[in-house]
């Protein structure tokens, strides 16, 4: 189902930082629906150039045609910014990784992302890979799935939510959304948010293997950062934030050619608050290679 429109988060603060040149080279390594692309662009004009990847070959196809007019300064590839590290590419002057779910996989994909919807238990943000997050909740076993709600979701409730599903799988194996939520019940949860939102959380990380590819890709983005070019990274939850944070700070504590731009993060101005509620998670942390 090709996607729609797309609000990029903390886009001024983003191009803030990347500083977008007329004849620079930068890369959005998770392009979605290409609105970071779109901004870059424009601001690159009329000759810089942008390769953008993203695994889901959805979003590619939308943003493909979103940044048609670009013509050859813009070229989309469907891949995982882990991926960086075996593309044959120039040292690039801007890199963005923009590691949040889009309200068009949330609303439109039909993968299972949102408890808002029964949908097929799925999650994978490219349909290509095999592990679903039916398999999970069907083949982890029980201290596995507490492990994962845990540590990838901070659930409280790790141990009662991995024993219902455990029990329920016995005589049901999950097949849909509605199924989980079920599961995971409305008793001792509290809070704000909705009981499944860290559940559904873990999942996708675990089914998606999030933080390991963010380190495969920190890792490749990095050293591929042109002098004065600067790796922009847009976080959704604390553990990609806690890892991006460290990962800046190592690198630039081996090598003081890396200069971080913020101790901070970077959040959402209150108007962007009121207009996209969405970006309320979103942190943005920058890295520059700054070698003279």
């Amino acid at each position: 189902m090709p996607y729609g429109h797309h609000q990029p988060v903390l886009l001024e603060e983003t191009l803030g930082c990347l500083q977008p040149k007329p004849t620079g080279f930068y890369i959005d390594a998770t392009v979605g629906l290409g609105g970071h692309a779109e901004a870059i662009l424009e601001a690159s004009a009329p000759s810089g150039r942008l390769l953008g990847i993203d695994q889901d070959p959805e979003a590619a196809f939308a943003a493909r045609r979103r940044l048609a007019r670009f013509g050859k300064r813009a070229v989309l590839e469907q891949a995982n910014f882990a991926d960086l590290a075996r593309m044959e590419l120039p040292k690039a002057d801007g890199i963005l990784m923009d590691l949040g779910v889009s309200s068009a996989q949330l609303e439109d994909s039909g993968r299972g992302f949102s408890f808002k919807r029964d949908e097929p238990l799925d999650m994978r943000m490219n349909p290509e890979t095999s592990t679903t997050a039916a398999d999970v909740l069907n083949t982890y076993t029980q201290k596995r799935l507490e492990q994962v709600f845990r540590e990838y979701g901070a659930e409280r409730r790790s141990k009662q939510i991995a024993n219902a599903v455990a029990k329920q799988r016995r005589t049901e194996p999950f097949e849909t959304t509605g199924q989980l939520v079920r599961a995971v019940g409305l008793r001792g949860a509290g809070g704000r948010i909705h009981p499944a939102t860290r559940v559904f959380q873990a999942l996708r990380i675990a089914v998606n293997q999030e933080l390991d590819r963010l380190r495969e890709g920190l890792d490749a983005a990095i050293p591929a950062l042109n002098a004065g070019g600067t790796l922009c990274v847009l976080s959704f939850h604390s553990l990609e934030d806690r890892l991006v944070k460290w990962r800046f700070r190592n690198e630039a504590r081996r090598n003081p050619a890396y200069e971080i731009l913020c101790e901070k993060p970077t959040t959402p101005t209150s108007d962007e608050l009121c207009m996209n509620p969405r970006s309320r998670s979103a942190k943005l942390r920058a890295l520059r290679f700054a070698p003279y």
